[in-house]
């Protein structure tokens, strides 16, 4: 792959990234969509080693948004778990 096809898959990842991430603050739906973003930003990450991104605010803040739904989403299913075994 050449340098102009590599940053364009990386600008494309990031983008990728953001949409799942945003995706991933949907209820009960959006919890795969919180580990394809952080896959997919853990990937564009290690391009970003050679290369500048462009669209890095994107992929921060799509990682933001799926790391914060993860941990909620998971919150809120240890505690339905919880309440049905009654142990709370």
């Amino acid at each position: 792959m050449t340098n102009a096809e590599t940053k364009i898959q990386m600008l494309k990842g990031s983008m990728r990234c953001f949409a799942c991430g945003l995706v991933s603050l949907i209820p009960l739906f959006g919890f795969p969509f919180a580990i394809a973003a952080l896959w997919i930003s853990g990937r564009v990450r290690v391009a970003e080693r050679n290369f500048w991104n462009a669209a890095r605010p994107y992929r921060v803040w799509g990682g933001i948004c799926a790391a914060l739904s993860m941990g909620f989403w998971s919150f809120v299913l240890i505690l339905i778990i919880a309440r049905a075994l009654n142990v709370i």
